[in-house]
């Protein structure tokens, strides 16, 4: 039987889907020829709010860092380095994707509501925590390491769970998602800057864990997975196996380096703002700035890809994020220049979040999405780690100017963008078709 014959019989594929890959593309495993897709419905839709609403208050609380790494080194931790401080925002960074393999495996067998359950409680009990800490250790821990996890255990299943609905338009389902993200990371940041001045650090906290609790009540009635947990004992394997894939392994080495750079700019922007000049009121605006920006990148591009080609988009938007890093930013001296850095870079570096789980699904089968999400993310989450402290050093060693922060930024991300070609050229060859 050809491949379109098979994709007559199945709901929600396309035929031009089937035509436009490799011709191994018949024994690939993400095309996924034994599963339909709704592509929507009132419980899918469902999902996509209450996912939304959970990376609102994962990874739109992560989108704040440089908040936080700015603030605590000017307050609490003003006796420690940029460097020091920075473990504090890329550990909470590490500690949410890093997990993704673990929980992405309780996922494929137990399902999603005890991971959100048991997340819900350590986000917010390790936010409630930190607002009596005012020691590195304490923060440390409380912010960086429970808040993380939490923040993780409710991540994961989100995103997989929305990716089991949609095939067709799973870029575009994904976009609201991630756009939750960006979202989040206006609304806290501004939270912050306003209520510390009034409140104190402590109710500050308080009020952020509350609204958290919140949005994660309703994540956790709303969210639902279409396909029932497959148990099966964990093996090595699962993981390993997908690296012997030439178009996994591409992607991942592309998430790796492409993350290692992006993550600079977010956590160094208020701190480059106000080495430049900029008032200290305005340069903590600069996060929400970003964040708003990225609304756009995490939804209209995810829109596009899904008609012409996911790899094809994230190319693109990547060497866009390169371009802005290694010209915008480097030579921008003023107010003006910074602010259009923090728009355009909040647009491009959006979708890198926001196409990166449509990716991995591409090149997975659906019913092991769940640990190959976390693995790739897992994999960038080593990027996050090392890349905030790897720039505070290198300020450190260059004086006190980020330039060479930048530079370092910016090569990563180029070296990312090389990788998604490959991965794009290992599934699409060198023809323009939708990949």
């Amino acid at each position: 039987m050809d491949n379109k014959s098979k994709a007559g019989d199945l709901k929600g594929y396309l035929t031009d889907d089937i035509e436009q890959v490799s011709p191994t593309s018949e024994t690939s495993p993400w095309k996924d020829l034994e599963d339909s897709y709704p592509e929507g419905g009132a419980v899918a839709w469902l999902t996509v709010a209450g996912a939304s609403a959970s990376l609102f208050v994962s990874f739109g609380w992560v989108n704040c860092v440089g908040i936080f790494q700015s603030y605590y080194h000017t307050h609490q931790l003003k006796a420690y380095t940029e460097s020091e401080v920075a473990w504090i925002s890329s550990l909470q960074v590490f500690f949410m994707l890093f997990c993704g393999p673990f929980f992405g495996t309780i996922f494929d067998n137990w399902g999603h509501s005890y991971l959100l359950m048991v997340g819900t409680a350590l986000h917010v009990g390790g936010l409630m925590l930190a607002n009596f800490m005012d020691t590195y250790a304490g923060l440390l821990l409380s912010q960086a390491v429970c808040s993380g996890l939490g923040a993780s255990m409710v991540f994961y299943p989100s995103v997989t769970c929305v990716a089991t609905w949609f095939f067709q338009r799973r870029a575009a389902a994904l976009g609201p998602v991630v756009a939750g993200s960006s979202l989040g990371g206006v609304i806290f940041p501004i939270m912050v800057i306003r209520l510390i001045p009034k409140w104190g650090f402590g109710w500050t906290m308080r009020a952020c864990a509350f609204l958290i609790l919140c949005l994660l009540i309703f994540t956790n009635f709303t969210l639902k997975s279409r396909l029932p947990p497959s148990k099966r004992p964990w093996k090595l394997a699962d993981m390993t196996q997908p690296m012997k894939e030439p178009a996994f392994l591409a992607l991942s080495a592309a998430i790796f380096f492409y993350y290692w750079g992006m993550f600079l700019p977010v956590t160094y922007i208020v701190v480059a703002a106000r080495k430049e000049g900029m008032s200290q009121n305005l340069a903590n605006y600069m996060v929400p700035i970003l964040n708003a920006a990225s609304i756009l990148g995490r939804t209209i591009p995810n829109i596009i890809a899904d008609k012409v080609g996911r790899f094809n988009i994230m190319i693109m938007m990547c060497t866009l994020t390169t371009t802005l890093i290694l010209g915008l930013w480097m030579i921008a001296s003023d107010n003006l220049a910074m602010i259009l850095f923090a728009v355009f870079f909040g647009i491009s570096s959006g979708s890198g979040v926001g196409l990166t789980p449509a990716l991995v699904a591409q090149v997975s089968p659906i019913k092991e999405i769940g640990i190959r999400t976390g693995l790739a993310f897992a994999i960038g989450s080593l990027a996050g780690l090392s890349g905030s402290p790897i720039g505070g050093q290198i300020i450190e060693a260059s004086g006190g100017s980020l330039r060479y922060m930048m530079v370092f930024a910016g090569v990563n991300c180029t070296i990312g963008t090389g990788f998604f070609v490959l991965a794009r050229i290992i599934l699409g060859g060198m023809k323009m078709a939708k990949v």
